[in-house]
């Protein structure tokens, strides 16, 4: 794995003050940790999300997050849209921008799940994944990269994460879920890609995966989701992770597919029990594509 570098910072305590992330998604779950983990910094975090009103089964809308970004010191701006309209994205670019006076990074969160085999997916879940998981990722950072020059002219160290695995062409992945492995490694590709498209004008560009399971809402509403997620982890790990590779320096760390458990002990942990939620250290459920 690439060594993190830590970037350089004049408020060594809080090294995402003042700096601005776009998010897509990031209602609950993953991205609302990751969301939080930074408005405990006082950054500003834009929010791009399609849940304006509260889903039956699942928790939180782009409001109530944004109220939650606000009491941990941020400063938020909810934008209601959906990753796949290209006017909905170009428009949550210049928001958040004007808002804000720029964007330090693009956090690639949204992400669709089926794990169908390939006889029995529709092909409406199929077009669903592959839109918004690897179009979406290709889209809002196409959109964001002139920002994000800017941010890098401005030494504001500039990054893209997204969401998504390592390229793991053990042809395991591809045979368990063709639609969804095909949609996450194009999220994977456009890391991939535009790492090295951005090198030269300083604009960090990785991933990040989970290496357990994760407690949060899409799990649980799987078929024994409850027990699943308790052989899991927090999304606080993840949160921490992305903190540590958003505040690195962008020159030096990109073009990297980290799992949070690397991130986390580059930067020095070595107890992972406070995020386990009661299983085993040796009993958690890795997660998929590793």
């Amino acid at each position: 794995m690439t060594t993190i570098t830590p970037g350089a910072s004049s408020a060594p305590h809080a090294p995402l003050a003042g700096r601005t992330l776009l998010m897509s998604g990031g209602s609950r779950g993953i991205g609302l940790a990751i969301a939080l983990r930074a408005a405990r910094d006082g950054a500003n975090v834009a929010l791009l999300a399609k849940t304006a009103e509260p889903h039956a089964r699942l928790e939180g809308t782009v409001y109530t997050a944004a109220e939650e970004i606000e009491a941990a010191g941020g400063r938020a701006l909810p934008i209601v849209g959906d990753v796949r309209d290209d006017d909905a994205v170009a428009g949550a670019v210049e928001q958040a921008a004007a808002h804000f006076g720029g964007i330090d990074a693009v956090v690639n969160n949204a992400s669709a799940i089926d794990l169908s085999g390939t006889e029995d997916i529709p092909m409406k879940r199929y077009d669903l994944m592959a839109d918004i998981n690897a179009r979406g990722t290709f889209l809002l950072s196409k959109l964001s990269i002139g920002h994000l020059r800017a941010s890098a002219r401005a030494g504001r160290s500039p990054h893209i994460l997204t969401l998504s695995p390592p390229l793991n062409l053990d042809p395991k992945w591809a045979g368990a879920h063709l639609a969804y492995t095909m949609a996450k490694y194009g999220m994977s590709l456009t890391t991939l890609g535009l790492a090295e498209e951005l090198r030269p004008d300083g604009i960090g560009v990785n991933s990040l995966w989970p290496a357990t399971l994760i407690d949060t809402a899409a799990i649980r509403a799987m078929p024994g989701g409850d027990a699943l997620a308790r052989a899991g982890r927090s999304a606080q790990i993840v949160a921490d992770a992305a903190h540590a590779v958003l505040t690195s320096d962008p020159r030096s760390t990109t073009g990297n597919f980290f799992t949070d458990e690397e991130v986390l002990r580059a930067a020095g942990v070595e107890d992972f029990a406070p995020y386990s939620l009661g299983a085993p250290e040796d009993r958690l459920v890795p997660d998929i594509f590793l």
